[in-house]
């Protein structure tokens, strides 16, 4: 795939730069043909991943950075969202829903992000920080079911 755009973006863990980085994702993701609920998805996936790396991985610890770097192809946003945190222990474990190691969060982020997005991959080592990776593709109206002959 021919890499048409992209950005890259660091900035402190703290929670304000949730809504930065959802907000900047989507918007440089409208460059490509999404729909409303395409956007949606982006925006709350991009948002967990986000929260993930402040909460989990830097344990909200404001003084340390999370990188997103985004890029368009013709058909998809790619997006990765990065931190030198804690990383994960046990990958698997960590994907299951309702697993968090914070007993005051739902353990749903990544849940979410795999639902809302056509690929997602997480590589993570202990003490060596986790990056999350998700792919969403541009859909067309036809590979939904939903194109409307006209009639005449």
């Amino acid at each position: 795939m021919q890499l048409i755009n992209q950005m890259k973006v660091e900035f402190l863990s703290i929670p304000a730069n949730v809504a930065f980085a959802r907000v900047a994702v989507a918007s440089f993701a409208s460059q490509l043909d999404y729909t409303l609920s395409d956007m949606e998805e982006i925006k709350v996936a991009v948002s967990e991943a986000v929260s993930n790396a402040i909460i989990h991985g830097y344990e909200n610890a404001s003084d340390k950075f999370v990188r997103v770097v985004a890029s368009l192809t013709k058909n998809a946003l790619q997006i990765s969202v990065e931190d030198d945190g804690r990383g994960i222990e046990d990958i698997k474990q960590a994907l299951q829903p309702a697993f968090s190691t914070n007993p005051e969060r739902m353990g749903l982020g990544f849940v979410f992000m795999q639902s809302f997005m056509d690929s997602f991959q997480v590589d993570s080592a202990p003490g060596c920080g986790t990056r999350v990776k998700m792919v969403k593709k541009v859909s067309t109206l036809v590979e939904q079911g939903s194109q409307v002959s006209p009639e005449h």
